[in-house]
């Protein structure tokens, strides 16, 4: 029997990776990772990947394997992400999908139909061009009145999504969710490790500490003296904004450091809006040990 595909879920610093590799190791399991933002190369610390000591223990797919001067989409993460499961389960291995970017979790997990258009780099430049001018807010009303069903999902801030969503609706006609509607849904076990705010904030805490005090600042020199723009996509991640700001000397250390907490914490209550507590599909759960048990269970029933 082909073994089931596990997704953990969650929002940033809740532990999702030390969870994929602790039931990659119990269950002869492969990772695909499902961050947008981890997919770079050189970027290893800023994205939070594992080290490559732990990250050798298991394969681990669709994590730093792309120049950040790439720009990475849904439509490539989905093609690579299926790729990598049937490669995996032709093993009989156990796919193991981790990662906090729920566009990519739920267009993987529902079977979404994504549209292959190129870029209209005009119309997207006037759309930006309109967000400076009027304000963010002004875009997502325009997607409120075409799609309020994309309008729900993307927050006002996310002006590249909001964009793109906009895009989509000019160059096909189609408002971006309808493209969801055709579905060849997987199944799966989705585990994600319930936190409450104040212990996740304390863990984003530790963990930006920790990212400064392992050479955060100077991945970021490493990545800018290699000729990558600080507009670039990939440096659109965040923390990384701070940092380039504080390479060009318009913020201290200190004041970097605590700009980055910030962002990370409001990255953080964006991934929450989609995965919520309330999801029905999603098994919330307090300790690693319980995912374990229930991926035991899971494949006891697939047997």
């Amino acid at each position: 029997m082909v073994p089931p595909l596990v997704a953990v879920v969650g929002p940033t610093a809740s532990g999702k990776s030390e969870w994929a590799l602790a039931i990659a190791q119990a269950f002869n399991g492969e990772v695909i990772g499902a961050d947008s933002r981890q997919v770079y190369r050189g970027m290893a610390i800023g994205t939070a990947q594992l080290g490559p000591a732990r990250r050798g223990r298991v394969p681990h797919h669709l994590v730093g394997h792309t120049d950040p001067s790439e720009r990475y989409n849904l439509v490539r993460f989905l093609a690579e992400a299926r790729a990598a499961i049937a490669e995996i389960r032709s093993r009989q291995c156990l796919p193991i999908l981790a990662g906090g970017t729920g566009q990519y979790v739920w267009a993987l997990l529902e079977g979404w139909s994504v549209p292959e258009i190129e870029p209209d780099l005009e119309l997207r430049s006037y759309m930006e061009a309109r967000s400076m001018r009027e304000g963010a807010g002004q875009l997502h009303a325009d997607l409120i009145a075409i799609d309020p069903q994309a309008a729900q999902r993307i927050a006002p801030t996310n002006v590249r999504r909001v964009i793109r969503a906009l895009e989509v609706h000019a160059l096909t006609g189609k408002p971006i969710s309808s493209w969801h509607e055709s579905r060849d849904p997987l199944e799966a076990l989705v585990v994600a490790p319930a936190l409450e705010r104040e212990d996740l904030d304390a863990r984003i805490e530790r963990r930006v500490d920790s990212m400064f005090a392992r050479g955060f600042v100077d991945e970021v020199r490493a990545l800018l003296k290699s000729g990558l723009d600080s507009k670039e996509s990939a440096l659109e991640s965040v923390g990384y904004p701070e940092v380039c700001r504080h390479l060009a000397g318009e913020i201290t250390r200190v004041e970097t450091i605590t700009a980055v907490k910030q962002a990370t914490r409001k990255l953080a209550r964006r991934q929450q809006r989609w995965f919520r507590r309330r999801d029905d599909r999603i098994h919330w759960l307090g300790h690693v040990e319980q995912a374990l048990a229930l991926v035991a269970v899971a494949r006891t029933v697939q047997s």
